[in-house]
């Protein structure tokens, strides 16, 4: 399946989620003003942009081959709010965190959740590394980092049931391809609904392995 144009974006959008689609256009709407005073996205992609940015990001719980676990969802490097909080604005009774090391759009974030009307959104002004030690049940990052860095940072946030979901572009494959032995992991790459030439590096990571092996909480076992 692909999605190649607002109206089929806006059609799946209905069928999967209809009932958060209000949310969904509040934050639309908020998005394009915003995007005014800083630069959220660019220019061209509000053009798509429920292709582009909203159905980017709903997708993740609909691609992977295995049922997106319950309980709560940290978005590295959430930035305009892809794809943590549209996923917020899905499933409100699902605990989201938004990270982002910027404070204009952290303020954003805020802004937006509550916007919405979303009291299951917190947002953290830190770079990954300074978060305390802490598991989840998701882990997400769209465009924050190439997959071996990420995992250095954020490695700790995870355990063997930790599903990750990271939107990598045309470069998911190669990212995967080129992580090394140092991490035990069971990843693959699911195809993205609104790109063709894009992947979704998709799986769980069961600990760092050798000489970079790390006691910490969450970075193996």
């Amino acid at each position: 399946m692909s999605i190649s144009s607002e109206a089929e974006a806006l059609r799946w959008l209905g069928e999967q989620h209809g009932d958060a689609m209000e949310r969904l256009v509040g934050l639309v709407s908020a998005l394009r003003a915003e995007n005014e005073r800083q630069n959220l996205v660019s220019r061209p992609s509000l053009e798509s942009v429920w292709q582009r940015h909203i159905v980017d990001s709903a997708q993740l719980l609909h691609v992977s081959r295995e049922t997106v676990p319950d309980g709560p969802w940290l978005d590295l490097g959430s930035g305009a709010g892809f794809p943590g909080l549209v996923i917020a604005a899905l499933q409100p009774e699902r605990r989201v965190t938004l990270v982002d090391s910027r404070r204009l759009r952290t303020e954003w974030l805020v802004r937006a959740a509550a916007g919405m009307g979303l009291a299951n959104v917190e947002v953290v002004l830190s770079r990954v590394e300074d978060l305390v030690d802490r598991t989840w049940s998701v882990i997400s990052a769209r465009a924050f980092a190439p997959l071996g860095r990420l995992l250095d940072v954020a490695g700790r946030f995870s355990t063997p049931e930790t599903l990750w979901l990271l939107p990598k572009g045309a470069k998911a494959q190669h990212e995967l391809d080129e992580l090394g032995p140092d991490w035990n992991r069971v990843f693959h790459v699911e195809q993205s609904l609104t790109d063709p030439s894009a992947g979704i590096i998709v799986g769980h990571l069961y600990g760092r392995t050798g000489r970079n092996a790390s006691s910490k909480r969450g970075s193996g076992r």
